[in-house]
């Protein structure tokens, strides 16, 4: 991720359009805002949500509301609740998120 110059900018997330991506199980509700190569992400995640693929990409992760559990493939867990921060960079360990009773989590990437 790359900060470049741009102005101060402040959006409401509530005008952002919504896409419902469908998980292993559950789904979730994601609405992104992107400056130059930033993506800003708010994702609301239903109950019983299990990710349908691995990721390898780098987040920095804030968990707004609920519990996330992030497993990585070398089957060490993190499980990040509300108030806390997940980091991982790119290409470091692949990963994939679960949520039990739902959440919702504010990433940047």
């Amino acid at each position: 991720m790359t900060i470049k110059n741009f102005l101060p900018i402040s959006f409401d997330w509530n005008i952002i359009p919504t896409q419902k991506n469908n998980g292993k199980t559950g789904f979730c509700l994601i609405r992104t805002h992107t400056l130059g190569e930033i993506k800003i992400r708010h994702i609301e995640y239903s109950a019983n949500y299990i990710a349908d693929h691995w990721c390898d990409k780098g987040h920095i992760v804030y968990i707004i509301d609920g519990e996330l559990k992030i497993e990585h493939k070398d089957k060490s867990i993190h499980i990040i609740q509300k108030g806390m921060t997940y980091l991982i960079g790119d290409n470091t360990l692949a990963h994939k998120a679960k949520s039990e009773f739902g959440a919702k989590a504010l990433i940047i990437d």
